[in-house]
């Protein structure tokens, strides 16, 4: 058996264990916490979150970092872009990666992606302060799929598949990281918590490659990303799925909003964070706004048959704030049950907003699941 295969046969059965996808972007809503692996003595959550320190791996069960952005070529067509890498792990077992890139592009209509997995501790090549993950198996470095911090506030990621490939220079555009809920720490009571921290706002530049080798065409990009670290003892979410919300808007407000479902529908986890021109960062409770799918709005996958809603209205009433959001494409789905288990939509949207009745531009990413079929 290939390693390949070892991961993705260990991926299926950590997923299978956790009655639940093992993996999200979210904040989650786990079902019960379990032991991390044993390791060194370690004072109660929450710990003050340092940098660069906290960019890096820790001995947690559940941890991801996640780009998602929007990038424009030299003849102005329009790009979407996501890559992220996941890590795991459970008593025992060898320590799990899976990452995922996408690409859309929103001039054509086009959506397409991949995914890798590896099991091992040779995937976390990182300083003792900083980040430096290479996820293979790769036959040469330049394939690799990487990320990477260079400085305090610079970073690189790499990731080139048969179809398509990135390769982007980013830097933070704030001095300092959001903190989710002020301090960084999203408490589950009982069921344990999460450390959640974001980069919402970076500029980002470089290359993107299209065909295959040796027809591969290579264009200089230059566009925006938003980064989100998270990381903590939780496994699983609540058996509804959840729905994510990113708004970059052109005044300088970054918005997130999570909503965790319950597998009867309900809510139990609404909240978000809105980020003004200047940094600062403003805890929303679930009355602090509101969200609603246009049910006149919405996506059957042809392959999942999965019906996803493609339109929402966010009102964040003490901002002034409405926001229309619509798919740039469609069909932005990703099956990823070779590696995480999960079949989920994650894509880039249209943006039509105004403050106090003017309109105002924006760009967001929006991550669904939950959607798919029963046994999906």
């Amino acid at each position: 058996m290939t390693r390949r295969a070892v991961a993705v046969t260990l991926l299926a059965v950590l997923v299978a264990g956790c009655s639940g996808p093992i993996f999200a972007n979210p904040p989650l809503v786990p079902v019960a916490p379990a032991t991390p692996t044993a390791g060194p003595a370690r004072p109660p959550d929450p710990i003050p979150i340092s940098f660069p320190r906290d960019d890096g791996p820790h001995d947690r069960l559940t941890e991801w970092w996640y780009y998602t952005g929007h990038l424009r070529d030299g003849e102005g067509a329009r790009w979407g872009f996501e890559f992220v890498i996941f890590r795991a792990e459970r008593g025992h077992f060898p320590i799990t990666w899976a990452s995922h890139v996408a690409l859309t592009d929103e001039t054509a209509g086009r959506f397409v992606d991949d995914q890798r997995s590896e099991i091992g501790p040779q995937v976390d090549v990182s300083p003792d302060s900083g980040l430096d993950l290479i996820v293979g198996p790769s036959p040469t470095l330049a394939d690799a799929w990487r990320m990477q911090s260079i400085e305090a506030i610079k970073y690189h990621v790499a990731a080139q598949s048969a179809e398509f490939g990135i390769r982007l220079d980013l830097v933070d555009t704030r001095p300092a990281p959001v903190l989710h809920r002020g301090n960084g720490w999203v408490d589950f009571g009982p069921a344990g918590g999460s450390y959640y921290y974001s980069r919402p706002r970076m500029t980002a530049s470089g290359t993107l490659t299209l065909g295959q080798w040796p027809q591969r065409q290579e264009l200089a990009v230059e566009g925006t990303a938003w980064f989100d670290h998270q990381w903590g003892d939780f496994i699983s979410v609540g058996g509804g799925g959840w729905d994510w919300f990113a708004v970059n808007l052109d005044d300088g407000t970054d918005l997130t909003i999570s909503l965790v479902r319950a597998a009867d529908g309900s809510y139990p986890l609404v909240y978000g964070t809105i980020v003004d021109a200047d940094g600062r960062a403003t805890h929303l409770d679930r009355g602090d706004f509101e969200l609603e799918a246009d049910p006149s709005r919405t996506w059957t996958s042809p392959s999942t048959g999965a019906t996803y809603p493609a339109g929402w209205t966010i009102r964040v009433p003490g901002q002034a704030l409405v926001i229309d959001l619509e798919p740039t494409v469609a069909g932005q789905e990703l099956d990823t049950r070779p590696t995480t288990g999960v079949v989920y939509w994650e894509g880039s949207q249209v943006v039509r907003a105004t403050r106090n009745g003017r309109p105002v531009g924006g760009e967001a990413y929006v991550e669904l699941t939950g959607y798919a079929p029963a046994g999906q």
